[in-house]
């Protein structure tokens, strides 16, 4: 058996909510805040900067700050399930010397990143790193 995983949702009002988790962090849902494809994508960025950064550390590779933006085009059918993914990942204050690594490192990612793993079987995921 698997590590669990939960959250707690709580609405009122129509579509106005939040989702909170077992360390206490909240965060808006609906109308006045994230919808489920924004949480989503968020869930997928924020797993692979995790992975990736667990890699890195591996390498002994540092760097300044990164920028992660993901966006999706859903299926115009029902289900609208995600049909295409594209992340675009800016490394700032690494050495030029290990730009061939890192980006070797954030293609390890997408084989380890559970969400993605999640996400490619329904969506096609296309991804690029620069640096800035």
């Amino acid at each position: 058996m698997g590590d669990e995983v939960h959250v707690l949702l709580e609405f009122s009002e129509g579509f106005s909510g939040s989702g909170i988790t077992d360390s206490g962090y909240q965060i808006r849902i609906g109308a006045d805040g994230a919808v489920p494809y924004d949480l989503l994508l968020m869930g997928l960025g924020s797993c692979l900067y995790a992975t990736f950064l667990e890699i890195l550390g591996k390498k002994k590779i540092s760097f300044t700050s990164t920028k992660i933006e993901v966006s999706g085009e859903k299926r115009r059918e029902i289900p609208t399930t995600l049909e295409s993914c594209f992340i675009t990942v800016i490394i700032v204050g690494t050495d030029k010397s290990h730009w061939k690594s890192v980006e070797k490192s954030f293609e390890l990612a997408t084989k380890y990143c559970s969400i993605y793993k999640t996400i490619s079987g329904v969506a096609e995921i296309n991804w690029e790193v620069s640096f800035g």
